[in-house]
């Protein structure tokens, strides 16, 4: 049984405005949760495709006024801008509606912990992703999000559960693999090399929990494909949990094997 009484929730690359987001998940979400913390890990308001086309659906709002809400009630809402809603950094280091806005910021887990939170798009220069990823892989993905969005649309008048399209195909895509383990390494390294137990992020649109190299990698996921979340219980434990149609408990970070993965040599 999913844990709605947590202590930390973290969400990122939620891209609201858009067609692609999954609204209605995210606000049934946040509002069967209790927690301390809202960590609001980039990619939220997706400005980028505002500046086209704005689609700021009444579900849209009703999440805004939710996280609003629970700013109010007492949790401790913190933004993290991302690439998609970088204009919001002008206003890092500043309270808005009860909302701190960081660049990145350390979170100090119920057991002591540190984590380093970030939504990830720094490690994007390092990833010499080059055309695949920025053209080609722009435009896939934007592809494949129109088409999520109308199977899904259809999935639901045969009142069949949600199901990603683009997270099925990105799976099968090599260089998209090599991509994902790229950049969950130079992320691992980056918080070995600051002294942190683990980092937590999101950027890439695909949720994950690792040990790699003595720190817990942890990716919050999506709202647009996966409708995936990050959550620290009372105890400091991580879990990355699903919030669709069909809900669960993705990775416990209790499972977890001991075994610390190493970060391969690169020249």
């Amino acid at each position: 049984m999913l844990n709605t009484k947590v202590r930390s929730v973290f969400i990122s690359d939620v891209h609201l405005g858009t067609t692609a987001c999954q609204a209605q998940y995210l606000l049934d979400f946040l509002s069967r949760c209790e927690t301390e913390y809202l960590y609001l890990v980039g990619d939220i308001v997706d400005l980028l495709y505002m500046r086209k086309r704005v689609n700021f659906t009444p579900l849209h709002e009703q999440v805004v006024d939710k996280v609003l809400d629970l700013a109010r009630s007492g949790t401790r809402v913190i933004y993290i801008p991302g690439n998609h809603d970088a204009l919001m950094r002008r206003f890092c280091g500043q309270i808005v509606a009860g909302i701190e806005i960081h660049r990145h910021r350390v979170h100090y887990c119920a057991d002591g912990r540190r984590f380093f939170v970030s939504h990830g798009d720094e490690f994007d220069s390092a990833m010499h992703a080059g055309m695949f990823w920025y053209v080609v892989g722009e435009f896939s993905h934007s592809l494949l999000l129109k088409l999520n969005t109308v199977l899904n649309g259809l999935r639901r008048v045969f009142k069949l559960p949600y199901w990603s399209l683009a997270g099925y195909i990105k799976k099968r895509i090599g260089k998209a693999n090599e991509f994902i383990s790229r950049f969950e390494w130079i992320a691992a390294r980056q918080a070995r090399e600051l002294k942190y137990d683990g980092f937590v992020c999101g950027h890439i649109h695909q949720s994950g929990m690792r040990r790699i190299e003595g720190v817990l990698y942890c990716n919050d996921g999506d709202w647009v494909e996966h409708c995936t979340a990050l959550i620290e219980t009372h105890q400091g434990q991580f879990e990355l949990v699903h919030w669709a149609d069909h809900k669960e408990v993705l990775v416990r970070e209790i499972d977890l094997s001991d075994e610390w993965e190493a970060i391969p040599q690169t020249n």
